[in-house]
This record gives structure tokens, C-alpha cells and sequence, in this order.
């Protein structure tokens, strides 16, 4: 998502330089033409410098690789950023900020040395989503957390939230007058053929009714519950549930389709984000889960804004602000999250609409997302925001 976005303020006349680490996400491992130490410059998309500083690869896991993984990017970021960005100015400086929210500390230094405002685009709840994925349980160490929390805010100019429901939690640590709605958004895609694409999986898109989630196959994606509603329908020759990605749970996945004989699960694996339109414009309807968890109903998955995009009908098995918008949108059904019954339920009606009904679902999605979650268009409202900050601090 970040990248579109980048690339749709250099479309629109604007210099961005991006200063992150080096790749090895999801898999864990740096990606080939690249190494873990040292400083490392590129072109993005030809146009924007991108400066990559060292980094701690997740490696296969463990609360250890991943803690240094952070850390290492703080303490790297903050000794080689000053220097390797020595001689350039900017208006703003924009920190996009999944987890972790430590990666804000580098830029917040970075703000001083180059006397430039700072914005923060908040896409997850510290220390809410440390509690809710149960990688932080300690009390203490939650109430430590909640504390830099305030500190890295504090040290923000603005803060950009990516849910309407972020505003009230933000707002516990930050003055409400720094806050704002700034949402995700996705590109409009064409539905150009898949070159050179997996043959089998394209067979079963084009001969089944297929029910496709795209994206990182985690813990929180609540997979048990799809697992489930497979087993449900399993009498049900002609539907299947494509789970397209990796991740944690991919073993735990293949494991289950084989122990369960779940011959209408099919796990492809992962394509590049190029395939996605051919892929998402065979499918049924699109799927996006989450756990039942309260932080998550504050969430819009970024997957969302992409099935919009992509004119399908949405399948949302989760609560709140992410189920809020398909229902909005009219572009879908929504069930409970981690209820099993339900999403069995939902893709039988679905499969069961009239195919002009579900068309009819695909379009006003669409027209939802070009209405307001459009890329070139979001890109726009981020840089008149950016720009707004940065002379309010003059």
C-alpha cells in the first residue's frame, strides 16, 4: 500500500526520499541481493531514493529474532540516518508505521537534526495490539510500554489514523487537536491476464466457485474459523477456499487440509502483488477474517480497500470498523468473527445469489472504494496535509 502511495506523490510533482531497513519480510530471510549490515542505497520505481539501513532478519520466528528485529532498526536508524541522509531538506517527514511503533524513535530524531515537521500514520494500537496478539502479557510491561507510547507521540506533529475508530484510543495518549482520519488506499487495478501464472490454481478459479483470501496467513487472520467453515462445506464439491500468501500458520494450514481431508482448501502459496487482479477478478467473492479480539474491531484490514478495488463481492468474517465498511459499501456480507457457521452460511448465500446480483455487489464496492479510499486521490489529502503541518510549524 505504501508504495502506491509513494509513487502517486511522485506522479503528482512531489520529492520523496524513503529511509527503511532491508527486506526479509515474511519469510524472515534478507532477500537475495541484499545483506543485513551496512547501508545500502536504491531507486525505487526509478524515481525515489530508498535507503536502507541494517537489519536484524526475523529469521523463522521467536519472540527473540523478532525483539531484535526492532531494535536493531531503532539503534540503526539513529546512528546511520543523520549520516546517510546528510545534505538533503525536507517539508515533512512521514513515518508509515505498522508494528512496531518503535520505528517512529529514529524519525523523531530526525525531526530535530533537520528542523521538519513529523507526521505519524498509525496502522496498529500500542499497547493494545502487544495485549491482543499475546506477545506482551505483563501488566507492568504494558503500563512501561503505554509510557513511550506518549513520549513517541508527543514527539509527533500529527497523527494520522487509518480507522475512524483509532481516533478515541489515540486520543488516551495524544491531544485530539493532532489527530486525524487519514485512511488506507489501493490503487484501481486493471484485470490484465496473469503471465506466466500457476496453471492449476488458475484451472480452479476458472471451473469452481472459489472464495479467495489474499495476504498473510498469521495468527490474527483468525485461519481456525476459515479451517472450520471449510469443513463445513465440504459437501459442497463446487465451492473451494483459496488461501493465496504465507506466513506463521502455513505448516499449521497444510497440516489441517491433509488430517481433515479438506480437498475444497487450496493453498497456492504466494504470488507476486502483479498477479493479484487476474487472480482476485476469477474469484467468487473475497475473504477477509480477523480474531475476535476488541482491537481488531478498530481496524480496517488494508485488504479491504484492495477487494473493493477489485469490484468482487467481500466476504468479512470480523467485527467492527472493517466489517462496518463492506456492510457501507453494500458490497458484501458480514458474519461474527470466529464464527464458523456463519462464514459457511454467508458463502453458501453468496454462491447461491444470481450471478447479475452478485455483479451488482462487485460494482458498488467499487464505486465505494473510488468514492473514498483511491489512491491518487488519498495521496492528494496526505500531501495537503503534510504540507498544512509543515507551515503551521513556521
Amino acid at each position: 500500500m505504501i508504495n502506491d502511495v509513494v509513487k502517486a506523490l511522485v506522479k503528482q510533482g512531489h520529492q520523496v526520499v524513503v529511509a527503511t531497513g532491508k527486506p526479509n519480510y515474511p519469510d524472515g530471510n534478507i532477500f537475495p541481493g541484499y545483506r543485513a549490515n551496512g547501508v545500502q542505497r536504491e531507486l525505487f520505481d526509478e524515481h525515489t531514493l530508498i535507503v536502507r539501513v541494517p537489519t536484524w532478519p526475523r529469521k523463522h520466528g521467536g519472540a527473540k529474532n523478532l525483539i531484535l528485529n526492532y531494535l536493531v532498526f531503532v539503534f540503526a536508524g539513529m546512528f546511520c540516518l543523520p549520516w546517510a541522509l546528510r545534505g538533503l531538506k525536507f517539508d515533512a517527514i512521514l513515518v508509515y508505521a505498522p508494528s512496531p511503533i518503535t520505528q517512529t524513535i529514529p524519525a523523531i530524531l530526525l525531526k530535530w537534526i533537520k528542523r521538519a515537521p513529523l507526521a505519524l500514520w498509525v496502522q496498529d494500537l500500542w499497547p493494545e495490539s502487544l495485549q491482543a496478539t499475546g506477545f506482551v502479557r505483563n501488566k507492568k510491561a504494558l503500563t512501561a510500554v503505554g509510557y513511550m507510547v506518549y513520549w513517541i507521540y508527543k514527539g509527533c506533529d500529527l497523527l494520522l489514523a487509518q480507522s475512524k475508530a483509532f481516533i478515541a484510543p489515540l486520543n488516551e495518549y495524544a491531544n485530539l487537536s493532532k489527530i486525524c482520519y487519514q485512511p488506507n488506499s489501493f490503487p484501481e487495478q486493471s484485470t490484465e491476464a496473469l503471465v506466466d501464472g500457476p496453471a492449476a490454481l488458475l484451472a480452479t478459479l476458472e471451473n469452481r466457485f472459489c472464495v479467495v483470501f489474499a495476504g498473510n496467513l498469521g495468527q490474527v487472520q483468525a485461519l481456525d474459523c476459515v479451517i472450520d467453515a471449510a469443513e463445513l462445506l465440504k459437501d459442497h464439491p463446487d465451492i473451494s477456499i483459496v488461501l493465496v500468501g504465507s506466513g506463521s500458520k502455513s505448516e499449521w494450514l497444510a497440516q489441517q487440509k491433509r488430517e481433515r481431508g479438506l480437498d475444497n482448501l487450496e493453498l497456492p502459496g504466494r504470488f507476486p502483488m502483479q498477479t493479484m487482479p487476474s487472480i482476485f477478478n476469477r474469484a467468487g467473492a473475497l475473504l477477509v477474517s480477523l480474531e475476535d479480539d476488541p482491537i481488531f474491531e478498530l481496524t480496517i484490514p488494508s485488504k479491504v480497500q484492495a477487494y473493493l478495488a477489485a469490484g468482487k463481492p467481500v466476504l468479512a468474517s470480523l467485527n467492527g470498523e472493517g466489517a462496518q465498511v463492506v456492510l457501507e459499501a453494500k458490497a458484501g456480507l458480514a458474519s461474527p468473527a470466529g464464527d464458523s457457521a456463519a462464514l459457511a452460511a454467508n458463502i453458501l448465500k453468496i454462491k447461491q445469489m444470481p450471478s447479475d446480483e452478485r455483479d451488482t455487489l462487485g460494482r458498488q464496492g467499487k464505486s465505494y472504494f473510488l468514492e473514498y479510499f483511491e489512491t491518487e486521490s488519498q495521496a492528494r489529502h496526505l500531501a495537503e496535509r503534510l504540507s498544512a503541518m509543515g507551515k503551521g510549524k513556521k
